[in-house]
């Protein structure tokens, strides 16, 4: 069976793979990702989309900051949130379109 795909190009990527499954795979963290896939956000802004209390909110934006999909950009004394690697936007669109549309 051939799936189209190499399997050591797989395990060469397992880590940053499973750290993006991990990320989405939390409500909350999903929700977050879907808005600042749009545009960069400030914490207030998120939580004001997302509807997602501030604890929460700030502990789920330090899990994707550990797993590194979401960046950071200072202003002042606001942090700015960006999706870090374009190709999470893909993945995110293709989920849209297969699950919600």
């Amino acid at each position: 069976m051939n799936s189209g795909f190499q399997i050591h190009s797989i395990q060469d990527s397992s880590e940053l793979l499973v750290n993006v499954l991990k990320s989405i795979a939390n409500t909350d963290r999903l929700l977050i990702l879907c808005h600042v896939s749009k545009a960069e956000l400030n914490v207030s802004q998120i939580e004001k989309l997302t509807k997602i209390s501030q604890p929460t909110l700030s502990q789920q934006l330090m899990v994707l900051r550990k797993n590194n999909v979401v960046q950071t950009r200072r202003d002042g004394k606001q942090i700015f949130y960006s999706i870090k690697d374009h190709k999470l936007v893909e993945v995110l669109k293709v989920m849209h379109r297969l699950y919600c549309a």
